[in-house]
């Protein structure tokens, strides 16, 4: 299927490795080596075997991938993707490889990104000012979600309560903005989900939570305490300031952005990574998922608590 889809009649699979990272998909890496000799680093996406969710999800992030290359946004070249398990055992997406880096720590510490990080966030604005541009059309099966009340659901689930994180779910109810216009969003736009060179972001990845709603909840996103990895005196992704990415987003969109709308999605943000980290902790202490990745991401339930009470302390009620 991969060979039909690069224009080659054969082809051989070498060097299949997972790779690490993803607590919800699985990542592998393969080399493809075609008949007349001409080599190809792809990437699959999969669900694990286990736990697949049915085509649906693969297939609209499969149709978001493609939809943002059309806009402009720098995304892998997607490859194949299918749901038939005589091809692979669950729903899967296989896209180009891209050269560059993830991994947050590096990204803000290392000095091959030295050069780059400050034009990130004004670039995160840009990127993201594409996204909002993709015709949801163009995505088969976009949902449009009631956000707040399906975090109120996740949040009631769990008998053991979380005073932090209830105090942030009320302030966020009784001050949720109304949402003037809905646009394509990616979901999860954060550092670690973007692939960095040491000229540009080559890549935005991951698109599985891609939905219908309010643009902004992207750029609150992005802001969230949880996802400046300790560099929290700089807002953006823990590279960059509000005004740059505000100004990088306005100059593509043509649209003013509302940073007091932006800081209630960073709100919402942690309280929801919050829940998200008691509910990859639940699939570990259930016995469904034995894995140390999600029981350490159940201890980072106590960051998101401060992170709220420290939004909390500076919000307006």
């Amino acid at each position: 299927m991969v060979a039909e889809q690069c224009g080659e009649p054969e082809a051989r699979v070498r060097n299949l490795r997972r790779l690490t990272g993803g607590a919800s998909r699985e990542t592998w890496a393969f080399e493809v080596i075609f008949a007349g000799g001409a080599e190809r680093v792809l990437i699959l996406r999969r669900d694990p075997p286990t736990a697949a969710r049915g085509g649906g999800a693969m297939s609209r992030e499969a149709a978001a991938i493609e939809a943002a290359a059309r806009a402009g946004v720098p995304v892998p070249k997607l490859i194949a993707h299918g749901n038939d398990p005589a091809v692979l055992d669950a729903p899967f997406i296989v896209m180009d490889f891209v050269e560059g880096e993830t991994v947050p720590r590096r990204i803000l510490r290392e000095d091959a990104y030295a050069d780059v990080r400050p034009r990130l966030a004004e670039r995160c604005g840009e990127i993201l000012a594409q996204v909002h541009t993709i015709p949801p059309n163009e995505v088969e099966g976009l949902e449009t979600p009631d956000s707040l009340q399906q975090l109120r659901g996740a949040l009631d689930f769990f008998e053991e309560s979380s005073p932090a994180l209830e105090l942030g779910m009320r302030w966020l109810e009784r001050n949720q903005p109304a949402i003037e216009s809905a646009s394509v969003v990616h979901g999860d736009f954060r550092n670690g989900n973007l692939l960095v060179g040491p000229g540009d972001i080559r890549a935005v990845l991951d698109w599985e939570l891609v939905h219908l709603g309010d643009p902004m909840e992207d750029l609150g996103y992005l802001c969230a305490r949880c996802w400046r990895f300790g560099i929290v005196d700089r807002p953006v992704g823990g590279f960059g300031d509000y005004a740059d990415l505000f100004r990088g987003y306005e100059k593509v969109s043509g649209q003013r952005v509302d940073p007091e709308l932006v800081r209630w999605w960073e709100l919402f943000s942690s309280v929801w990574w919050g829940v998200g980290c008691m509910v990859q902790a639940s699939r570990h202490l259930s016995g469904d998922v034995r894995s140390v990745e999600l029981a350490a991401i159940g201890r980072r339930v106590w960051e998101q608590e401060y992170d709220v009470l420290l939004y909390l302390d500076g919000a307006k009620s």
